[in-house]
């Protein structure tokens, strides 16, 4: 079997740098999902090189403060999570460790990134098995099992991934599978604070006064919030902030629970989150998110009139969240509220994936609640998108703080084989700092490959 390639970080950032006859290739290839040219697709930005976001209205948001969110959906397979999923099997190959005709590829996930597995592995030639919980929705193990993936579900849900780092241990005996350990590896680590962290600065860019006062995100495996680390880079006053379910507050109060947003607060501290540059933890009410995407997906008429928007202003809002990318929005919005940041301001946040994967949820979302009311539907706004405490938001900047942060992290990863010598290597900024320095080297090799 050939090795089917792809793009190296650079080219991620910036596709138009690509040669002429790839990018022909590759805009061709859009109309056909399965065209392994998609692979050099994956990028922020669409055909016009402009990086896909958004500016939110105020309308919706209630402040003064530009929230600008970054669309994932128009990624290939139709999340950003596909970037570090072929960065992590790329990064393997490179290392001689990913072969083709040999290997098949594990992905432990509760979700996107098992369908960015499955995808990527379909367009590189590998059989693919994805390790997620059994309590996702439908429309995940749909996707993963059109691209050709295998499904191994572990009981429980999104709270319970433990379970899936567990199973994925057994994989490991045998020395053809390996494993695209999203919750482990750098590469996941580089893609977000490289092409995702200059990608969210570029968007800043032409809003407000340019600058990024908040980068928010919520961690599944933490890869978005590396993002933080290269905004940070840029601007060293940003704060950063990681969101997690209320009812599974691990980061914030060693909390553990089960929740409805999928993708995230997964009871722990992940070996790739660099606590160092987390300043703020949010929590946001799990079904605050399922409404809050009802509302926005389906009931935006009604929030037009609430708001006094002409009818169908808002229609270029559809599609375009998923349940953490609402998530991400309502800490965005409180963040710009805590912060107490004006006009000029910009808060920066990922909308991860979009609606096609959820009417499952807001389906489970009709069963609980019944038939639901315009006054009903207007109280949802004015408790979702309006109230909000700043008890709900906790400071880690303290050292305590960041000491108890990477116990928890010594607490998960010890047992998976990671020394405390390695564990404390990562206290120190310049870890993070020369795992990134990598990419160089590591576009190179990528472009050797290629020929």
């Amino acid at each position: 079997m050939a090795f089917i390639p792809g793009p190296n970080y650079r080219e991620m950032l910036h596709p138009e740098t690509l040669p002429e006859s790839v990018r022909r290739q590759a805009a061709a290839a859009g109309a056909n999902e399965l065209d392994p040219a998609n692979l050099f697709n994956i990028a922020w930005r669409g055909p016009d090189s402009a990086v896909r976001s958004i500016a939110l209205p105020r309308e919706l948001t209630g402040v003064e403060a530009n929230i600008l969110v970054l669309v994932g959906r128009w990624f290939p397979s139709g999340s950003h999570k596909v970037g570090p999923a072929y960065c992590t099997l790329v990064e393997g190959e490179l290392a001689g460790e990913i072969q083709p005709g040999l290997s098949r590829i594990i992905g432990p996930s509760t979700g996107n990134f098992g369908i960015g597995t499955a995808y990527v592995s379909k367009l590189k030639g590998y059989p693919a098995t994805v390790i997620m919980p059994e309590g996702m929705s439908a429309e995940r193990y749909a996707r993963i099992r059109r691209y050709g993936g295998e499904l191994d579900l572990t009981p429980g849900s999104e709270s319970d991934v433990i379970l899936v780092l567990e199973r994925t241990e057994a994989y490991k005996k045998d020395p053809r599978n390996k494993i695209l350990a999203q919750f482990e590896l750098l590469p996941n680590y580089r893609f977000h604070r490289y092409v995702t962290g200059r990608s969210a600065i570029e968007a800043a860019a032409a809003h407000g006064n340019g600058r990024i006062a908040a980068f928010v995100a919520a961690p599944g495996s933490a890869g978005t919030l590396a993002a933080g680390d290269e905004i940070k880079a840029r601007f060293p006053d940003a704060a950063v902030c990681a969101l997690e379910p209320k009812e599974c507050s691990t980061l914030f109060n060693c909390g553990r629970g089960t929740h409805r947003i999928e993708g995230i607060g997964d009871k722990m501290v992940t070996l790739i989150h660099n606590v160092l540059t987390t300043d703020y933890v949010g929590l946001i009410h799990d079904d605050d998110c399922v409404m809050g995407l009802e509302l926005l997906e389906r009931r935006r008429p009604l929030l037009e009139r609430m708001l006094g928007v002409p009818a169908g202003a808002w229609s270029g809002l559809a599609g375009l969240f998923g349940v953490s990318g609402i998530c991400n929005l309502l800490g965005a919005v409180r963040m710009a509220r805590f912060l107490k940041l004006g006009a000029g301001d910009n808060v920066v946040t990922i909308a991860t994936d979009g609606f096609d994967r959820y009417p499952s949820v807001l389906a489970n979302l009709a069963e609980r609640v019944g038939p639901v009311t315009e006054a009903l539907l207007e109280e949802w706004f004015e408790t979702i998108f309006r109230q909000w405490s700043a008890e709900e938001i906790l400071d880690v900047r303290p050292r305590e703080q960041k000491q108890r942060l990477f116990g928890y992290k010594e607490d998960v990863w010890t047992p998976f084989g990671y020394s405390r010598p390695y564990l404390e290597r990562m206290q120190s900024q310049s870890f993070w700092d020369g795992e990134a320095e990598k990419i160089h080297e590591i576009d190179a090799a990528v472009a050797r490959a290629r020929g």
